[in-house]
Formats: C-alpha cells, sequence, structure tokens
C-alpha cells in the first residue's frame, strides 16, 4: 500500500489528514472548525504501525530540566503504554517565532511512541484510540 492509497482509506473511514509523507499519513485534529492541526499521531505505512507522540513543553513547567520533562512525559504516556505502545525515541524540539526563525519562543520535549497494526482491518479503531489518548503533559 502506498502513502496515497492509505490516505484514501483514512479519510474513507471519515479521518482528516494533516500531512502526507513518503512513510506515513498524519492524521488532523482540528481544535476549532477552521483551524486545523498535527494531532500527533501518524500511520506509518511499512510495516504497518501507529505513530503517537507525547510532550511536555518548557514554558508549561518553569525552571525544570530535560530529564524531569521527559519524566512527566513519560507519565502522561502511561495510557498509552498500557494500550501496548513502545518508546521508538525521544527529541527536543525548539518551537521557533514564526515572524523571526532566529528566535525561539519555547522547546517541547516529546517521547515518540509506535504501536504495531496487524491489519487494515484494526486500523481505525486503534487509531480512533491513539487520537483520544493525552499527548501533552500538563
Amino acid at each position: 500500500m502506498t502513502p496515497h492509497e492509505l490516505k484514501k482509506l483514512l479519510q474513507s473511514k471519515g479521518l482528516e489528514i494533516y500531512r502526507t509523507t513518503a512513510e506515513e499519513v498524519i492524521l488532523a485534529d482540528r481544535v476549532r472548525d477552521n483551524l486545523l492541526m498535527d494531532s500527533g499521531v501518524a500511520v506509518r505505512v511499512a510495516p504497518l504501525a501507529i505513530r503517537l507522540i507525547v510532550r511536555a513543553q518548557s514554558s508549561v513547567f518553569p525552571g525544570e530540566d530535560a530529564d524531569r520533562l521527559f519524566t512527566r512525559v513519560r507519565a502522561t504516556a502511561q495510557a498509552a503504554f498500557a494500550a501496548g505502545f513502545s518508546e521508538t525515541q525521544t527529541k527536543v524540539v525548539a518551537i521557533l517565532d514564526p515572524g523571526d526563525r532566529s528566535r525561539t519562543l519555547d522547546t517541547a520535549h516529546e517521547l515518540w511512541l509506535e504501536r504495531s497494526v496487524s491489519s487494515l482491518d484494526a486500523l481505525e479503531p486503534e487509531v480512533r484510540a491513539a487520537l483520544a489518548l493525552s499527548k501533552t503533559a500538563t
């Protein structure tokens, strides 16, 4: 299956797409009717898997170091771990000012998780379950 075919399948199931890459289809989250955002959930084409990103932003927890922020992120991800997701990597991502790319507004500490999906028939309910998981440490 190609990413384009996977995108069409997910759309036919009523899911909104944020972006499609050569390896995956990133699902959308609509926080308001006119605002479409990356949901932190994507479906990888081969092998078929769901990718989930859980994050904590430094500005929400002033003064905490990266180790403490990743501890918070892992605590937030407990439901994902219970649902069979495994940690694949961590990233520290600068959130840049869109008006001045030389200025950093915040820093996100991201935990990337993944879960294999056994079949296309199992995909939709598992994607919907992933979309419902908490993805931001508060």
